[in-house]
């Protein structure tokens, strides 16, 4: 590896002395500041340089994602014929002028600097000399801190090597932590952009999923890979993801793809400055729906009680008078009745004792017939 990166870490090694001098004149020569600047420009620095590949990137995913459409169907259709599949997805890139490789250039480009970076951090941890880092650099680099962690110490790294360059383990860890949160999250917002702004919302296809389940992959990895790299790397790795998620923002505000929501908003942002020409028909078409959305009532809310007022049918309502009318003209005529049964009660006993007065007998007995014996405690 040495062998095959050894002219990339006397590159990287001599743009890192270079803006180290620069911001020498600025801050103390030893200072986390000017090493930590000289990674951070150092970023800026490749990335300007692979704005072209990114460009070709940014249309590679667009043409995938355009295609994926044609390619489902090739699939369905070839299913059974691998080779015939391969082959006619390969003339479709040629027809359509689309390479898959282009989407992952920029990482492609980046690796061997990121390689390179990395082996130079970890020759100035191990005492090292490498590339144009002589003696006197190494011990300056060795004493740079950021925020108390050395630059090329890391999570995993013992407490005697942290000490051996005068900082903590405490500080080491939570440093490293806090760089390795914020390099995923980037990441992931990174990847989420790209997702619900970016992406022809009018088609599902198995690169959408895809590209959904690389959203939440991707940061699980780098969190993983992050406590094995030391803090200089994860400084260079944190630059280059906030980097990507501006320049992203910037593309898709810019340059979105046809039909997703990016693209709609370039569109009313066009639209309210008067610098898109449009067609009259879909104008008055537009405005046809919007009329029509405004002019539809949303009901309003109401409490349960009224609902259930609301829900009652005018029948049962009719009913309901009906009932409650019956029943109090039913309680008026209650107590009329219970006097008329009681005045009917005593004329009854009237005419019965006027009957047993005429046969002689007292009121209540028998007419005839034997009497019923007393009882014997009654005589």
């Amino acid at each position: 590896m040495d062998t095959i990166l050894g002219p990339l870490y006397y590159a990287v090694s001599w743009i890192i002395v270079q803006f180290h001098s620069l911001y020498s004149l600025v801050f103390d020569k030893n200072s986390g500041w000017a090493w930590g600047l000289s990674i951070v420009s150092l970023v800026v620095l490749i990335r300007i340089c692979l704005i072209p590949l990114f460009v070709k990137q940014i249309k590679a995913t667009r043409n995938m994602q355009a295609l994926q459409p044609k390619m489902k169907a090739i699939q369905e259709r070839y299913k059974s014929d691998k080779q015939r599949q391969s082959e006619e997805m390969m003339k479709l890139y040629k027809e359509t002028g689309t390479n898959p490789l282009s989407s992952c250039l920029p990482i492609l480009a980046q690796s061997p600097f990121f390689i390179s970076l990395y082996q130079v951090l970890n020759h100035i941890a191990q005492g090292k000399t490498v590339g144009f880092i002589d003696k006197e650099l190494l011990d300056s680099a060795r004493q740079a801190h950021i925020f108390g962690a050395p630059l090329s110490v890391k999570f995993l790294d013992s407490a005697a090597k942290v000490q051996d360059l005068g900082a903590t383990l405490t500080d080491v860890r939570v440093v490293t932590i806090i760089m390795i949160v914020l390099m995923s999250l980037s990441q992931f917002y990174t990847q989420r952009q790209l997702m619900t702004k970016n992406v022809d919302l009018s088609v599902k296809t198995p690169f959408m999923q895809q590209q959904k389940m690389l959203m939440y992959v991707f940061p699980v990895i780098f969190a993983v890979i992050g406590i094995n790299v030391p803090a200089g790397v994860l400084l260079y790795w944190l630059t280059t993801n906030v980097w990507t998620m501006g320049q992203q923002m910037f593309v898709i505000r810019r340059n979105p793809t046809p039909g997703s929501l990016a693209f709609k908003q370039r569109q009313d942002r066009l639209r309210a400055k008067g610098k898109l020409k449009e067609d009259p028909a879909e104008v008055e078409a537009r405005k046809a729906v919007e009329a029509a959305r405004a002019k539809r009532q949303q009901p309003k809310r109401q409490t349960k009680a009224k609902r259930q007022v609301a829900g009652t049918t005018p029948a049962a309502s009719d009913a309901a008078s009906t009932t409650a009318s019956t029943a109090s003209a039913a309680d008026e005529q209650k107590p009329s009745l219970e006097k008329k049964q009681g005045e009917s009660g005593t004329d009854a006993k009237a005419a019965g004792g006027a009957k047993d007065a005429k046969a002689g007998g007292k009121p209540g007995q028998r007419k005839s017939g034997p009497q019923r014996p007393k009882h014997p405690s009654k005589k």
